[in-house]
């Protein structure tokens, strides 16, 4: 269980955290990987790539998305070094995304020559949006679990018909509760069933983009870490195109470790995750649900928002402004694409500025090849 204290000591853990395991999965992914660990084949997939995409979400001081920028007004930097960015799409709320030329990181299973026949297989008309709940009942988790599923349910007045939502829970293990599908009325079913530790029958695959068809459901039963459910979850988006948001109501990741820190099987799932989640497109919102001020686990929250370039949230004071933020966040997005630079292979910094706009810039801050 988490105690209470200095937010600066909870940010030094959560950023040591993502440190070590961002090294983890630098020296893993090149080669060596750690005896017993369950290697993906998709890795080498996106070291064919030539561009790297990366879904930005842009905002003025009031955390409105900021429409009509063009490459120039961006500043991309990877591993300290400008990369000149090829171009920057405006995806508004309500439209799909189209890319402009298939690629490689975008071509699902069965197409992998990125043709325009194998994009549409998996398409979404509009936001992908996967509500992710971490459950549990301890009271100072419980109070604010059920309270931001309350705010979830009001979040859905807010969607477009363009909008697909899908459900998941961890509790013991990973289970989803909800396919993608714009229907409300199942939207809330999932929800409802999320706040609770039952079982989770399989889910029938939804026509279109679905969650369901490519969802590990063996896998899902034997992870044990929030961040193994991170993996699984990106895993079964991976085929579906386009950028996703994934909003985590949660109280933590390093959940084994604790008070003592991160554990082995914490950083190996935490390594496998980053790559997955990249591949996928998925950004976090990172939405704290724990009833206090601070505690030892919200650096860690807060460092997985940072690098798949969403934002984290306390929700136990002022719940529904931390929803509001979220909303405005994702009523638009840039897809950024640039060349990759010449240089050794593994995991790469990427920092994305705005150069001579005001606002400021959430994107994805690394990329592996």
């Amino acid at each position: 269980m988490e105690m209470a204290f200095g937010f600066r000591s909870a940010c030094r853990r959560g950023v040591a955290y993502g440190l070590a395991a961002w090294a983890l999965a630098g020296g893993w992914l090149s080669g060596q990987t750690p005896p017993g660990t369950p290697r993906s084949g998709g890795y080498r997939e996106e070291a064919r790539v030539e561009r790297v995409v990366i879904d930005a979400h842009v905002t003025d001081g009031r955390g409105e998305s900021i429409p009509g920028l063009e490459p120039r007004d961006f500043r991309v930097v990877v591993d300290g070094r400008p990369v000149p960015l090829e171009s920057a799409e405006w995806v508004p709320a309500g439209e799909p995304e189209v890319p402009s030329e298939p690629t490689g990181a975008d071509a699902p299973p069965g197409a992998p020559d990125g043709s325009r026949a194998g994009r549409h297989a998996e398409t979404a008309p509009g936001r992908l949006l996967i509500f992710f709940f971490q459950t549990d009942y301890t009271i100072s988790r419980l109070v604010g679990l059920v309270r931001m599923g309350l705010q979830a349910r009001r979040f859905l007045d807010t969607l477009l018909p363009t909008d697909r939502v899908a459900v998941l829970s961890f509790d013991s293990h990973l289970k989803l509760r909800q396919d993608f599908t714009a229907d409300r009325t199942r939207i809330l079913a999932g929800i409802h069933d999320a706040l609770r530790t039952g079982p989770a029958p399989a889910v029938a695959p939804e026509p279109g983009p679905s969650l369901a068809r490519h969802f590990d459901y063996a896998g899902a039963r034997r992870a044990v870490t929030p961040e193994r459910a991170l993996a699984l979850i990106a895993g079964a988006a991976e085929p579906i195109l386009g950028g996703k948001s994934l909003l985590f109501f949660g109280w933590g990741l390093g959940t084994i470790g604790g008070l003592a820190g991160p554990n082995p099987r914490d950083q190996i799932d935490y390594a496998d995750a980053l790559p997955a989640l990249a591949r996928a497109r998925i950004t976090i919102f990172s939405l704290d649900v724990t009833d206090a001020d601070y505690h030892s686990l919200e650096g860690s929250l807060a460092n997985i928002a940072d690098l798949t370039g969403g934002a984290y949230a306390k929700t136990h004071i002022f719940p529904g402004l931390a929803m509001e933020r979220v909303r405005r966040a994702i009523s638009g997005r840039y897809v950024l694409v640039f060349r990759k630079p010449e240089g050794p292979r593994g995991f790469h910094e990427a920092r994305i500025a705005l150069v001579g706009r005001k606002g400021t810039v959430f994107a994805r801050r690394y990329y592996e090849d």
